[in-house]
């Protein structure tokens, strides 16, 4: 892989998101097949609104998000978590990573407010197009997030800010807001 600066670098970095994406939208559209699952459910318009009400709040989230980080940093971020991934580097290895940690804005209620940008995402766009695979491939990217991406980028975080990391992860859920009970 390019620098992540590069030009190339970011290129390739959207081009692996995307792919993830679809990969995940046609694993969906297999199942639906295979399960013999209905490919669209017949929403009413009250449903499909409600999918426009959770797309605008979903960009809403997608602006408040880059308020507090740079679309570089996250870029950066992303493409050396992915590299250590695909090439089986130890998440030890520095990686030239020097951004603070953010724990401001939607950082104060999930500790990965894309991840859960892109769900909502999939809900909107399901509810508005009304298809059943879109509900089922973001089933499956739910999964590739939540139990893979972020448990590598937990450990890597983990080593990058320790202590102070630590103590986030312990007050602050991973993608669902509000699903942490305070500690007294």
């Amino acid at each position: 892989m390019e620098n992540p600066q590069s030009k190339a670098g970011q290129l390739l970095l959207v081009a692996f998101i995307i792919f993830t994406i679809s990969l995940a939208l046609a694993i969906g559209y297999l199942v639906a097949l295979l399960l013999g699952a209905t490919m669209r459910l017949g929403m009413p318009l009250p449903v499909t609104l409600l999918g426009v009400a959770v797309l605008v709040a979903a960009a809403l989230l997608l602006a408040w998000f880059f308020k507090f980080r740079r679309i570089g940093d996250v870029l950066v971020s992303t493409y050396v978590t992915i590299r250590k991934m695909v090439k089986r580097i130890p998440l030890e290895m520095p990686s030239g990573r020097v951004e603070p940690l953010v724990v401001a804005g939607p950082y104060k209620y999930v500790r990965h407010p894309l991840y859960l940008n892109v769900m909502l995402l999939i809900v909107g766009w399901w509810l508005v197009l009304d298809y059943t695979f879109i509900i089922l491939g973001g089933f499956f990217l739910f999964i590739w997030f939540y139990f893979f991406l972020e448990e590598l980028e937990e450990r890597e975080l983990r080593m990058l800010y320790g202590e102070q990391y630590k103590r986030y992860a312990d007050e602050v859920p991973k993608m669902v807001p509000f699903t942490k009970l305070k500690k007294r």
